[in-house]
Order: structure tokens, then sequence, then C-alpha cells
């Protein structure tokens, strides 16, 4: 049976009015709904320079945890992902008609799976062994032009379009999104952030802070706190959010023609 703990938590920062970020869960409540449905983690930081941002976000987590809290037994991850995703754009997208965005970026648990979906540049990492695997891609006109090799990487570092969004929530009526489907092991740990947390803290230094709840006495809750304090340090001009998810164990099962089925 797929085991985890938690902790999540959204700062203002020590320069922003007012908070842009949102973070939610959705858990089941029975042992049944952990294996038809699982576990919904998700993260949307609102777009800066635009109106009602923290509407946008809030509008899009809450709209995912909806979609999956009524999804049909045993749906397909990636499938209710895609459609969750869709329905959260088309909700901020008729609230702003184009004039409010957001970032996304989901964690739908089960079994011994982890599915990704990720719009803008909100990311999701995977620590494994306290090493940091980067699980999403930045949706950013400059990362997109690196892809291309217009830019080099110290280039890209100097550029005035480096944090201007190539895709993101609620700008058109339709988003595509990106999704992505990964084992977990026992002692993973998921960590999902706004760019508060990765634009102002080096991966290694997110790490490091991330697995410290290993030592005695501290917890997800801590390191959850010590990670928001050390952006707020770092750079402090964005709002910063974190959700952590400790994988304590998992049920390795197989899929046949998308039904999963235990392996022995």
């Amino acid at each position: 049976m797929l085991d985890i703990e938690f902790a999540e938590m959204s700062d203002c920062g020590p320069v922003r009015e007012h908070n842009e970020d949102f973070v939610g869960h959705s858990l089941p409540s029975t042992l049944e709904q952990a294996r038809s449905r699982g576990w919904m983690f998700t993260l949307a930081d609102g777009v800066g320079g635009q109106e009602r941002g923290e509407v946008a976000s809030r509008l899009a987590v809450e709209t995912m945890l909806a979609q999956h809290a009524s999804a049909a037994p045993g749906e397909n991850h990636s499938t209710l992902l895609t459609r969750a995703v869709q329905a959260a754009n088309s909700r901020v997208y008729e609230e702003g008609h184009g004039g409010i965005a957001t970032t996304l970026v989901a964690c739908a648990l089960r079994f011994d799976r982890a599915t990704i979906a990720h719009v803008g540049d909100s990311r999701c990492y995977l620590i494994r062994h306290g090493r940091p695997h980067l699980l999403t891609r930045d949706h950013t006109v400059i990362n997109e032009q690196l892809r291309m090799g217009i830019f080099t990487d110290a280039d890209a570092g100097r550029a005035l379009t480096r944090n201007v969004l190539s895709r993101s929530i609620g700008v058109n009526l339709f988003v595509a999104p990106e999704i992505s489907e990964h084992h977990v092991k026992p002692g993973d740990l998921l960590l999902l952030c706004s760019d508060g947390l990765h634009g102002a803290v080096p991966d290694d230094k997110i790490t490091r802070i991330a697995t410290s709840n290993a030592s005695p006495g501290l917890s997800l809750e801590d390191a959850a706190q010590q990670l928001i304090s050390i952006a707020n340090q770092s750079d402090g001009g964005d709002n910063v959010s974190v959700q952590l998810i400790r994988i304590k164990n998992v049920e390795a099962v197989g899929m046949y023609r998308g039904r999963p089925y235990r392996l022995r």
C-alpha cells in the first residue's frame, strides 16, 4: 500500500504586499480511495504584473483538486491530469477573459507511480539518494531559445526575458500541459515549488535542506520552513511556496491495457 507523509507552506516574503501563490492537496479518505484515486498535490504561482494573480492561482488549484475528488475510480492519472488542467485553464480564462494567469504544477500519486503535470515555471523535483532530478521543464521564452540554440547558458542568465513565460494557465482558451509518469521508491522525496524558491536557491542547497528531516528531531514541516526562510534571505523579492512529499512505502503494480495488477 502506498504510504506517504507531506508538508506544504506558502509565504508572502518580505517584499511583496500579498501572496499570489496558492497550494493545496486532495487526500483519500479510505483505503479503497487510496487505491482507486490516490493523492493529488498542486501548486500555482499567479503571474506577477497582471491583476488578481492570487485569484488565478486559487482558482487553478481549487479546480484541480475538485477534478481529482470527483474522478471516476481507477481513472488513469495521465488522463485525469490532462482533463483537470484544461478545466483549471477554462475556469481562470472565464474569470479573467485572458487578463489573469498563473503557473501550475501538480503531482498525482497512486501505487508506485507519480504522475506530474505542469504549465509555466513552477517545478517538481524527485530527490533520490540525496540527488535532485528535475521532472519538469520551465515553460519560459528563454528556455525555449536555449533549446533552439539561440542563447547560451551564460547569455540566458543575463537576459531580460529570462522570467517571461511561454505557457501559462488562463491566457488562452486552451493550454498544452506537459504530463510525465515516474516510478517512486520508498525513501524518495518529491518537491513541488514556485520560482520564489528555485529562482533564489541553487538545486544542491534545496536538496540539502529538503532532506535535512532525516536528522533526529527534524520534520518535513521544519524542512519546508527552512526552505522558505533561506529563499527569503537569499532573495526575498517573490512569494515562496513548497510542497514536500516523502514516499514511505509503495505498492508495486504492473499495467495491462491501462489497468493495474499487483506484482507478487
